[in-house]
């Protein structure tokens, strides 16, 4: 039953539209919250980051997406889309299948002559870096909601690079960051931000 106006607009959204929410919340409180990536600040706020959710677990159709989000990108200017989040609802839940999907999609990239114009990051409840346990902190500065393919211009990142000359201290600024907060603590903010939907 909705009584709450909080509650009242949840219960006017579709699933779609929450999961986009619950991402949304993921990216203030952690990308932009925890200062994970001075770069995002900007096209988030702005307005530029094109969410698409997917649904089902069809590979072949998620592939299809991802052609098409990167053709999309490709003719729409950055002052109107600046990047592309495909959040994944039920597919690829195992974080090593995640990872061969990975390479399939940065196959893609290249074969439709993509590779140079754009990168493909990536984020999953249960990212886990190479040579970490997946118990370690730092692997919660790639741990998001749902699986996200996250579609960068490469022309954007080297424009940002270059305005931000610290540009690699910030992975070790970030592990030092969730060191600082904790697992338990960690796993709570991410736990709330799925609970309030």
């Amino acid at each position: 039953m909705c009584i709450s106006l909080q509650n009242i607009y949840l219960c006017a959204m579709n699933e779609n539209d929450i999961v986009i929410k619950i991402t949304q919340d993921w990216i203030e409180a952690f990308v932009l919250g925890l200062n994970l990536c001075p770069f995002a600040r900007h096209p988030y706020r702005a307005g530029k980051i094109k969410y698409a959710v997917f649904e089902g677990d069809n590979l072949e159709l998620l592939t299809e997406l991802l052609v098409n989000e990167l053709e999309y990108l490709d003719i729409t200017p950055a002052s109107v889309c600046e990047t592309t989040l495909i959040i994944l609802k039920e597919a690829l839940p195992e974080f090593l299948d995640f990872l061969d999907y990975l390479e399939v999609a940065e196959y893609v990239v290249e074969q439709i002559k993509f590779e140079g114009i754009f990168q493909i990051a990536s984020f999953h409840p249960d990212y886990q870096f190479e040579d970490t346990l997946p118990s370690d902190v730092e692997n919660y500065t790639n741990r998001s909601p749902y699986p996200i393919l996250h579609i960068l211009r490469e022309d954007s990142v080297e424009r940002s690079i270059e305005a931000f000359p610290e540009v690699g201290d910030i992975p070790a600024q970030n592990i030092d960051t969730m060191n600082k907060l904790g697992s338990e603590k960690i796993k709570k903010m991410l736990n709330d931000i799925k609970r309030t939907h």
